[in-house]
C-alpha cells in the first residue's frame, strides 16, 4: 500500500521549531516583575509564563541577529529600461518602543526610484521587519529603513512613510486610542524636487 506524505505547504499542521532554552536569571527577572505588579508567579496559571515571555521577547527582537542590508544584496539589472517609481504600499509591521517596551503597530510605505537596477519587491518588507524587530523609536525606524535602501541600492530617490499607533499612548499615560503618528524620510530626488515628492506621496495615499 502506498503511503502518501502530505506536504506542509498543503496546510497540514507541522511541529513547531524546538524551544530555545531560557536562562534562569531571565526567568527570575520576569517572576520578579510579576510579583511587583501584585500577582503570584507560583500560581498555576503563571508557572510557565516566564519562559513564554522570554521566548516571545527573543522573537520580538529577532532583528538584532539580522543584517537588514543582506536583503538588498541580490539585485536585478535587466529592468527593460524601467525608470519609474517602485512602491511597496501599506506594509503591516509590529515593533516595540524602547521607552516602555510597549507595542508599536502600524504600516509602512517604501518607495525608490531606481538608477540602473532593482531588488525583489518583498525585500523592501524584509528590510523594514529586520529593523522593526528591535527596540525602536518610530523616527529612527523610518530613517534606518530609508538609509539602508539609499546606501545599498544607490537609487535616484528613496521615500519612506510610516504611520503607527503606540501602546505607550493607547494603554497607559494619557490613553489616547486611535491616534496615529506619521513619520517620513525623503532622500535624493524626493527630497530635492517638490513635484517628485508630491507624486510619491500621492501614490502612497497621502
Amino acid at each position: 500500500m502506498h503511503e502518501h506524505h502530505h506536504d506542509p505547504i498543503d496546510g497540514d499542521i507541522v511541529a513547531p521549531p524546538p524551544k530555545i532554552p531560557v536562562p534562569e536569571h531571565v526567568a527570575e527577572a520576569i517572576r520578579t516583575l510579576i510579583r511587583w505588579t501584585g500577582d503570584d508567579p507560583d500560581r498555576e496559571g503563571l508557572l510557565d509564563t516566564p519562559q513564554r515571555v522570554a521566548r516571545a521577547w527573543k522573537e520580538y527582537c529577532a532583528g538584532y541577529g539580522e543584517d537588514p542590508a543582506h536583503h538588498l544584496s541580490r539585485v536585478f539589472e535587466e529592468v527593460g529600461g524601467y525608470d519609474e517609481i517602485v512602491l511597496l504600499k501599506d506594509i503591516p509591521f509590529q515593533s516595540h518602543c524602547e521607552h516602555h517596551m510597549a507595542p508599536i503597530t502600524g504600516k509602512a510605505s517604501i518607495a525608490y526610484l531606481p538608477r540602473n537596477h532593482v531588488v525583489g519587491i518583498s525585500k523592501l518588507a524584509r528590510v523594514l521587519h529586520a529593523f522593526a524587530r528591535r527596540l525602536q523609536v518610530q523616527e529612527r525606524l523610518t530613517a534606518e529603513v530609508a538609509d539602508c535602501i539609499w546606501n545599498h541600492l544607490h537609487p535616484v530617490g528613496v521615500a519612506v512613510v510610516i504611520e503607527a499607533q503606540h501602546g505607550c499612548m493607547t494603554g497607559r499615560g494619557v490613553r489616547t486610542p486611535g491616534v496615529g503618528m506619521v513619520t517620513s524620510r525623503m532622500m535624493g530626488v524626493f527630497r530635492e524636487d517638490e513635484r517628485s515628492r508630491a507624486e510619491v506621496l500621492k501614490l502612497m495615499g497621502y
